[in-house]
Parts: C-alpha cells; structure tokens; sequence
C-alpha cells in the first residue's frame, strides 16, 4: 500500500467511525510508516476532534505541528493544513479556513501534488474558499499578515523572498503592481530583482532620486492619489513600458536595529485609493519582510563564505594527495583512481550527495599517513621483509594522527573515520584498530574494495597488471572475509564503460564509440562468467584493449 492510498483509507475510516478506529490503523500499519509519525499524529488529532476528545486532539496537534515543521515531504504538510482547515471549518472559523486552505493548495501547486489536495479536499468535504468571498478574506489585514508571514518564514533565497514578498503584498493591498527594492550600499542604489507584473530581471535606482529614491534617503510614507500631479514621480518608466501610473504607496523597509535596508513600492489600488488602514497593514508587512530580507542577506553571504571555505578545503585536500605522488612515485595517481572507484561504488548505492563528497575526500586523503613512512621502505623496488611490511601497515594509523588534528567540523571527522578504515576487513582480522563488519564506517568498507582493485590491476615496475578474471576472482572471493558482501555485489554490477573510464585517466586512451556501445551493456561479473565459460572473447578484447593497452584481436 503506498502512502497516500494508507492517508485515503486513513480519513475515510477516520470520518466513518473516529477516533478508535484511526487507531488501529495506524496500529495495523506503524511497521510500514514508522517514519511518518506526522502524519500519524495528524490523523491521530482528526479522530480525536471527531471524538470530542479535545484534550487529545490538542495533544496530538502539537506533537504533528512540531514534527510537521521538521519533515521535507509536502504530502506531510500538505495533510496537516488540511486537516487543521477542516477543524477550523467545522468550528466556523472560516479566517483561520482560508488560511489552511490556501497553504494547502500552495503547497500542492508547488509540489506537483494537485492530485492529492483534490482527493482530500474530498474526502473532508470543505468547500474552496471562493465559496466564502476570497476577496474579502484577503482584505482582512490578520489574514493578510499571517499569508506572508507563512510565504516568507522558511524561504532563504533572496530572489525568491523578494518575489514572494511582493507578490503577497499586492494581493494584500488589493493592488496591481508591487516592487520590493533593497539598498545597495557599495553602489548607493536600489535594486529589485522582480518588479512584479514587469518583464525586468534586475531593477536599479540611484538611491536619491525618485519617489523611492525619497523614501530611502527620508523614511517618509508617500501615498498619491496622482501620481502624473505629484513633481517627484518619474514618468519615463511608464513610458517605455506602455504602464500607466495612476495610485502610489511607498514606505521604508527597516531592519531589526530601524535602519532602512529598502523601499516598499505599490501601484494602483483597485479600489481607487491607498487607505489609512493600507498604510498601517503595509507597516506591518514591512516590519516583517525586514526582518526576513536581512536575514536571508545574512544567510546569502554565509553561504558565500561557507562555499569559499569549501574550495580552500577542496584545494588542501588534493594538495595533501598530490603530495604523496610526490613521494611515492611508484603509487602515483592512486588515490585519484581509488576515489573514482570508491564514487562509482556509491552511485551504485545511491548515495546522498553530502556523503559522496565525504567518502571522495576520505579516499583522496586516505593515504596521507605514508608521509610518515621511510622512503627506503616506501620506494622499495621488490618484495617488503615482514620488518618492513609491518612499517609500511602504520601509515594508516599515522593517518588517523594526522587528520584528527584538523579540527574543521562534523563532516570532517567522518572523512578521518573513513579514511583510516581502508585497510580494516570484515572478518576483523585487518588493521590498525581490527574493526569488524558494521563496526568498519559504511565508507570505510567501500574504500577498502577500491583500493585493492586498484592495486592488482595497476602496474608496477617489478610486476605487470594481473589478468582481469583473476582480479575479480579475488574480489568475490574476499566477499565476507576481507570485504563487505553488499559492496562487492554493488562494484561488480558497474557497467564496464566506467571501470575503463578510470583506466583511461592513465592510460590517456579514448575509447571508440563502438566499444563503447559494448561495454556499456556488461557489468564486471558478466566479464568475469564469459572468460571463466569460456564464452566469445570479444567482450575480452575490447575490454584489454584499455585494460592492459593490448588489441587482442590484432595481436
């Protein structure tokens, strides 16, 4: 049972039966939807408005309006309006309605899920706001306050806060046009990157002429029944744009501290003037908005700051990589193919984009410790004595040492975690610290299957790269001993046009678009099964030809 069709059957036993029978719905289905304690709450809070238990509705409410502000599904927030709306209606609280309503539908437009707020709306049986004279509603200036105060509370960019803000205020004001305008200080101008009803991307002013160019530099209101009578309004805009001017309010946008950080801009009231009570509903957006376009100005140039932090760490890191090629000539370019590889196994996980660039820079960095390492062992040309290969483990823990000195964040420690973890095995017999299966971090596990591929299959100058069958012989062999099963069921599903990806960042190869059309269609186990089979080895030879640079066919 998908999720909506559980809230469809959800409701409609709600509203047959209440309050015990939502219960044991939820009962019956709590293993499926454990995750979705909101909307369980939520429906919890409707059987028990249903039941009179007002005491529990209330209880239930607020535990859904906690969780419903944490959850990023919209079907989640969606339901919970909707659900409020109908409480609100069945109360004659037809206000307090419209505003659940439209946020119910706002959402649903917005989140392509038309579908579900239609069925809802029902099954709850709520008529569309129209019904109640919406232009009334949206007159009512609480009404008009609480729509922008939910349209801008959570929103964090810029452009569309300005957008958002301008939009619902000229719906509030009963106007045809609204432009928010913020002062940039570096160049003394206003600008607006929406002009609403106008075609214009970006909007600038001298912050000291017309009408808001006024406002900005005296904090004035200015409301004109005229604007043609009125000497400070600029007609030149309404003559390249064909718009006629007719009604003006303009008011200062202030910050937390009361100084002016824009200029509100409305024009043409549909019913025939700007009001007292239009300068006083505009007073309050404003006092509002503000607050909210400085902190998303705030939060902008945080962001900024955090992506210019993000480069810095990007370069270090593959500053401290490239430092091992450096010294470890024969390894060189390692780390490079072993985050690729460690990637592709990702991919194959569909893991989370935050994660994936944890994981990329855990296998960049996760060989860092060999700094540590003396070069008459590092550089050795020939197998290692058990002395050396016993020096050679340490590297590991050194980097461990190494990376937990840089103190950066949360996701830096992961990237430690994962980093000292490549050569732990699932058996628990690896080093340094002989972590077993999930014990081993997620990444750690994927890390240790790209770098042993990458060593076997790469060329050394006392041996020569192993046969593939055998490479992947070993791989599957190690499945439960050395490597996680899962993580070696996911590698050896990668197609064989990415695995040759990665060999061609050595080998400088392009590959033909006529191999490329054959390898995209095996993963690495049907390469495996057609040379242990004995099958046709033209799958083989296409794949040798960039795996050891050899056309077998030719040779």
């Amino acid at each position: 049972m998908t999720l909506e069709n559980f809230i469809y059957e959800s409701v409609s036993e709600i509203l047959d039966g209440g309050y015990e029978e939502v219960k044991e719905v939820i009962e019956k289905h709590k293993d499926i939807y454990k995750d979705d304690t909101a909307i369980c709450f939520s429906l919890l809070a409707l059987g028990a408005f249903l039941k009179k238990d007002y005491n529990s509705f209330y209880q239930f409410m607020n535990d859904a309006d906690f969780l419903v502000d944490q959850a990023e599904d919209a079907i989640t927030k969606i339901l919970h309006e909707m659900i409020l709306g109908f409480v609100n209606f069945s109360e004659k609280n037809t206000a307090l309605y419209a505003i659940n309503y439209n946020k119910a539908r706002k959402l649903s437009i917005k989140n392509q899920r038309t579908d579900f707020f239609e069925k809802m709306n029902k099954l709850l049986k709520c008529p569309p706001i129209s019904h109640y004279n919406n232009h009334n509603q949206t007159k009512d200036p609480l009404i008009a306050l609480v729509n922008i105060g939910q349209a801008v509370a959570a929103e964090k960019n810029i452009d569309l806060l300005i957008k958002t803000i301008a939009e619902e205020t000229k719906t509030a004001l009963n106007a045809d046009r609204c432009t928010v305008y913020l002062f940039d200080k570096d160049k003394n101008e206003l600008y607006s990157k929406v002009a609403t009803g106008l075609d214009i991307k970006e909007l600038r002013i001298p912050a000291d002429k017309g009408l808001a160019g006024h406002v900005m530099q005296t904090g004035e209101t200015i409301n004109i029944k005229d604007a043609y009578s009125d000497k400070r309004f600029n007609s030149d805009v309404d003559k390249k744009t064909g718009y006629r001017t007719k009604t003006i309010l303009c008011m200062p946008i202030k910050n937390f501290n009361q100084e002016i950080i824009g200029v509100f801009q409305v024009l043409n009231k549909f019913d025939e003037y700007f009001t007292p009570d239009d300068e006083d509903l505009l007073i309050a957006i404003a006092s509002s908005a503000g607050i909210s376009l400085e902190n998303a100005q705030l939060f902008e140039r945080q962001r900024k700051l955090l992506e210019e932090q993000k480069v810095v760490l990007d370069s270090f890191i593959e500053t401290l990589a490239t430092s091992i090629d450096a010294r470890d000539k024969i390894t060189s370019g390692h780390s490079s193919r072993v985050k690729m590889y460690a990637s592709l196994i990702a991919q194959e996980f569909g893991m989370e984009k935050n994660d994936l660039y944890i994981l990329e820079k855990a296998a960049a960095l996760h060989d860092i410790g060999k700094i540590g390492i003396r070069d008459s062992v590092l550089q050795k040309e020939g197998k290692l004595t058990p002395e050396e290969y016993k020096h050679i483990q340490q590297h590991v823990e050194i980097t461990h040492h190494i990376l937990e000195k840089i103190h950066m964040s949360k996701d830096f420690q992961e990237i430690t975690e994962i980093a000292c973890s490549h050569h732990e095995k699932f058996d628990g017999s690896g080093y340094y610290r002989h972590l077993k299966g999930e014990e081993i971090p997620f990444g750690g596990r994927i890390l240790a299957v790209s770098d042993v591929f990458d060593a076997i299959t790469s060329k050394r100058h006392y041996r020569d790269k192993m046969p593939i069958e055998k490479v992947i012989d070993i791989i599957k062999n190690g499945a439960g001993s050395h490597f996680d099963p899962l993580v070696v069921e996911k590698f050896l599903d990668i197609k064989l046009n990415k695995i040759v990806d990665v060999f061609t960042t050595e080998n400088h190869m392009t590959i033909a678009k006529e191999d490329l059309k054959t390898l995209e269609k095996y993963n690495l186990l049907d390469l495996y099964y057609s040379i242990v089979n004995n099958c046709s080895n033209k799958l083989l030879q296409v794949f040798n030809t960039y795996y050891v640079g050899i056309d077998l066919e030719h040779e």
